[in-house]
């Protein structure tokens, strides 16, 4: 082997080994409990106030919840990025706070004495959100604030343990045993026997329960009570694992009572928790079988090492899920699937903390979380056993997201992947957002609002109320008191079907089918990219498959749950986003003469209303307000137009409109500067189409450049494409643009500029 391999080998070898000793893996009794005393307050942590503190340990963020002025702290553990470890939870802040509330109930409780139950439908995110937990327990035990320890068994061989007159008294290295002398360190060859604790114990719980508050107190000192107080009830009553219990009754009889001799048997490991290889990590799936087993261990070799106390005892192995989980997590997947026998044991094991496994008792310290669909969840309701159950389950709902842009983060993590060798359009992951979301909407029953609520939310169509929960949009048709209105109501609207058993959430499109809609559109031949236009082809086609699918078949009411129509209004919606990217990348004017003729027109009819003149910035002259312009942006927006008294009122009534529109933008934007495009967007519009209809020959060129010419123009060479045509020199400026600004390709590009062309110009 060169140099060149070794020195590498070698590097990670002593990094490894800087690693090791520098997170203390194994120590002796001694040296733990100087740990203990060190850092008392958590080395004494249940599993309940661990996850709490990990979630803590990652921190928070405030989460607004759009409109509702109400804000809930999302836990920047489900922002983790995606790894081997867990996923990216997106969203689900009410279920990540629910969560965190029971852990810290469990802990005050001080035993984890609820399995919590993550309820909602298929493609929620409740698999996810619990291994998002397990993937940050994964990460914080690594971490000096995240060390736990367990205990293992050590027996030394003849040479290290006899003296030679083989009178089968221990001894350590020296003739005279110092204090703290262990067996903990010896090098492998010196060990006959080594026996893990398979419930991972704590190790305090080798003190004798009637001496260990005193220890505990003299250990510690002032701060003492207070954390003894707060420590789960296993740690401060329990006693050690049945295996564990008889090795040291039987070290402590062979050496007379003498606690120190039976502690140089102990050897303190730091544990940590890795799902995959089920280190206090379990996930159960839906099984036949129990979830715990016992068995005698074999008698082998290493047995005959033991002492002679000990080798008349019949020890038994722990094995199984709730074996492995102990200490930590356990995840019972789709619970519910499995026979309800099964899962019995469970109303003993939350109450009490322990579970009957053959011919002993186990103590448990295991946070349970599981998770169910709400067909299954309803069945169970229906048991006859569901009220024992539900006194010992935490049940908290995980509904699908009603947020769009929440929503589009799920698929934007994930749509390279999907469209492979093809190249991926802007806006797929909203599109495929946008028509999920509207399937899972319910319409506002006008019944549950005060009078001046009830007309407004019914009139409310699912593409208001999508906009409404996403961004706080309210509809621009509304008048500015109405606009208020319906912004304070958006908390009870979000609420309104919280206490049903079909609650908006429930029912619609998940992520799950959605992700499949995207691989079947990037495999369509049809379509060069994966692009919007080819997710849309695929929903044409998905909404036909009634049989399979519930929320399919829901009846359609005032436009809720037509699962067909909201493919056209998603159409729309794109059509309304790449007109604006097109218009842009056109360059035929500049967005910023448009911000500049709103401005204008919002300052000029404040003269007017207020019947005042404004200063000329040239003359110094007072002059009357410019109508010129006011009449041209008038006419532009439609504003309204009838002469005679009662057109006169109708146009200081539409004015009046716009000034409270302005107020109204600055009261909830206050210190930001104002941006007239952003609170005026159907004015914006209507000027851009003005302006796009005085250009349509020019657009109309450009759509024939492109219909009827290829895109293999070769600009080195000049030669081919549609060099030449009249509109050829701005399709290719606008082609270049998107891609440069929006991150089209030339296909997609042109396929965008068509379809716009088509369907509206």
């Amino acid at each position: 082997m060169s140099d060149s391999t070794r020195l590498p080998l070698k590097d990670v070898t002593q990094l490894l080994k800087k690693d090791f000793d520098s997170n203390r893996r194994i120590l002796t009794y001694d040296e733990y409990l100087g740990v203990l005393a060190e850092s008392p307050r958590p080395a004494v942590r249940g599993s309940s106030t661990y996850l709490a503190d990990m979630m803590d340990h990652f921190g928070k963020t405030p989460a607004p919840s759009a409109g509702s002025g109400a804000h809930l702290p999302r836990f920047k553990l489900f922002d983790l990025p995606v790894d081997t470890m867990a996923s990216q939870v997106v969203g689900q802040e009410a279920v990540q706070n629910q969560i965190y509330r029971a852990l810290r109930t469990f802990s005050r409780q001080k035993i984890s004495n609820k399995l919590i139950l993550l309820h909602g439908p298929n493609g929620s995110a409740k698999s996810s959100i619990a291994h998002a937990l397990m993937g940050g327990m994964e990460r914080y035990c690594r971490l000096p604030e995240g060390a736990q320890y367990t205990i293992n068994w050590i027996f030394p061989i003849d040479k290290v343990t006899k003296g030679g007159m083989g009178l089968g008294t221990y001894k350590t290295t020296s003739d005279s045993p110092s204090e703290g002398a262990s067996f903990a360190k010896l090098a492998d060859d010196d060990i006959a026997a080594r026996f893990p604790c398979e419930l991972k114990d704590h190790p305090l719980l080798l003190v004798p329960v009637a001496q260990r508050r005193e220890f505990f107190t003299k250990l510690v000192g002032a701060e003492a009570a207070a954390i003894w107080d707060t420590m789960p009830d296993y740690l401060t009553h329990g006693g050690p694992c049945h295996r564990c219990k008889e090795i040291s009754d039987a070290l402590l009889i062979a050496h007379h009572g003498d606690l120190s001799k039976v502690l140089m048997h102990v050897q303190v490991e730091r544990m940590y928790y890795e799902r995959r290889y089920r280190h206090g990590l379990v996930t159960i799936e839906p099984q036949m079988h129990v979830d715990a087993q016992y068995h005698q261990l074999t008698y082998n070799k290493s047995m005959g090492s033991l002492p002679s106390s000990l080798q008349s005892l019949n020890l038994f192995s722990l094995t199984g899920d709730l074996i492995d989980g102990n200490r930590g997590l356990i995840e019972y997947s789709d619970l519910l699937k499995r026979p309800v026998d099964t899962f019995k044991y469970l109303l003993g094991a939350c109450e009490t903390g322990s579970a009957n496994v053959g011919t002993s008792i186990i103590y448990l310290d295991t946070v349970m979380i599981g998770s169910t669909n709400e067909v299954q969840l309803d069945a169970f309701k229906d048991f006859p056993d569901f009220t024992s159950f539900k006194a010992r389950i935490e049940l908290i709902r995980v509904p699908y997201l009603m947020n769009v842009s929440e929503e589009e983060k799920i698929y934007a993590s994930q749509l390279k992947q999907m469209a492979g060798e093809k190249h991926l359009s802007p806006h797929v992951a909203w599109t495929a957002a946008t028509w999920s979301v509207l399937t899972r909407l319910k319409k506002p029953n006008s019944i549950n609002y005060p009078p001046n609520v009830s007309q407004i939310v019914s009139s409310l169509t699912p593409l208001d109320k999508a906009r409404l929960y996403d961004q706080g949009e309210v509809p621009a048709t509304l008048s500015p008191e109405d606009r208020k209105v319906l912004k304070a109501s958006v908390r009870k609207l979000q609420e309104e079907y919280n206490n049903v058993p079909y609650y908006e959430g429930r029912m619609g499109a998940s992520a799950r089918e959605m992700k499949s809609i995207l691989f079947d559109a990037a495999q369509n031949p049809e379509f060069p990219c994966l692009s919007p236009l080819a997710a849309l082809r695929e929903l044409e086609e998905f909404v036909k498959r009634v049989s399979e699918y519930d929320f399919l078949k829901q009846e359609v009411k005032d436009g809720f749950h037509d699962a067909p129509e909201f493919i056209n209004m998603t159409r729309n919606e794109y059509l309304n986003r790449v007109d604006r990217e097109v218009r842009d990348s056109i360059g035929l004017y500049d967005s910023a003469q448009w911000e500049e003729f709103l401005k204008r027109y919002v300052q000029q009819i404040s003269l007017v209303l207020k019947k005042e003149k404004t200063k000329n910035a040239m003359t110094g002259k007072m002059e009357d307000p410019d109508f010129a312009l006011i009449d041209e942006f008038e006419k532009i927006v439609e504003a309204p137009q009838s002469a005679g008294p009662e057109g006169l009122a109708e146009k200081e009534a539409f004015r009046q409109n716009v000034i409270s529109q302005v107020g109204v933008w600055s009261l909830d934007h206050k210190g930001e500067p104002m941006v007239y495009a952003n609170v005026f967007k159907d004015f914006w519009k209507k000027l851009e189409k003005h302006y796009f209809d005085s250009k349509r020959a020019q657009l109309t060129k450009m759509h024939d450049a492109l219909a009827i010419y290829d895109q293999s123009y070769d600009k080195a060479s000049g030669e081919g494409g549609h060099h030449g045509h009249e509109g050829a020199a701005l399709a290719e400026k606008t082609i270049a643009n998107m891609k440069a600004k929006f991150g089209y390709c030339d296909l997609c590009a042109k396929e965008v500029i068509l379809f716009l062309m088509r369907s509206r110009y």
